[in-house]
């Protein structure tokens, strides 16, 4: 349980080195020409990816990507052409990571031109390379619980690897634990990549999860009872009838995060 704590506790360090999300950042952004590149991108989503937030898609820089933590992290990214661009700018999931670090972000075709003034998005897709402005914000997925896909490399009994799906607020899961229902004993689950975790000491039975949240200094558990019944499937999505929607305290110093003008 020492050891537990500890490794948390270091968890909860490393997050707090790159907090801050409220703030608002300056950096550029690029597009992908087709959208093909996220739906086989780094977190893992595969096709899924298209479905989240309507395809307003994007793929971040390793300091966002965080090894995979940022998956699934949600921001408001505008350019900073005034004559092209709305104020509003458009709302991107993160789903892969970007390695060319002159451009925080490329976003999918969609998004990139949702950031245009009406009748300006193929002025402002033209352009391919944006300067742009953005903070990170809550996920909101309309009452839609954190739920859990078992990807088709499990095998039952023996090894279970899931997809984490549809994480609300504004926090990144940095532990997953699975236990037999009712039962005391709690098995480490490791990230494989992105939103990809597994084992390979699944207990038997009905299964249960306990999440720790967190983002900066803040962190929580947040526990799923009931989810995998015990003749769970690869391939099939379950509910954990649980929502995150947290946006957990952060240990940084001030910044801009005042209402965009």
């Amino acid at each position: 349980m020492a050891v537990f704590v500890i490794l948390i506790f270091m968890m909860l360090f490393i997050s707090s080195e790159t907090a801050c999300d409220r703030c608002i950042h300056q950096s550029k952004a690029a597009h992908f020409y087709d959208d093909s590149p996220l739906s086989s991108g780094a977190c893992g989503y595969g096709s899924l990816a298209l479905t989240l937030n309507r395809g307003f898609l994007a793929a971040g820089i390793p300091s966002l990507f965080k090894g995979g933590a940022g998956c699934g992290a949600c921001f408001q990214i505008r350019c900073k052409n005034s004559t092209l661009c709305s104020k509003a700018g458009t709302k991107v999931t993160l789903t892969d990571l970007n390695t060319n670090t002159q451009n925080d972000f490329v976003l999918s075709n969609r998004a990139f031109k949702a950031m245009a003034n009406p009748g300006k998005d193929q002025d402002v897709l033209k352009l391919g390379i944006v300067d742009v402005e953005y903070k990170r914000i809550p996920c909101d997925y309309k009452g839609q619980n954190l739920a859990v896909r078992v990807d088709e490399s499990s095998q039952n009994p023996g090894y279970l690897a899931i997809k984490i799906l549809y994480q609300g607020g504004q926090t990144e899961i940095v532990s997953i634990d699975v236990a037999q229902v009712d039962a005391p004993n709690w098995t480490s689950m490791s990230r494989n990549y992105g939103v990809v975790w597994d084992t390979s000491r699944v207990p038997n039975g009905p299964l249960q999860f306990r999440f720790v949240v967190t983002s900066g200094y803040d962190g929580k558990y947040i526990w799923a009872k009931n989810v995998l019944p015990a003749n769970w499937k690869p391939g099939v999505i379950y509910d954990t009838k649980v929502q995150i929607t947290e946006v957990a305290q952060e240990g940084c110093g001030t910044c801009d995060d005042t209402e965009w003008k």
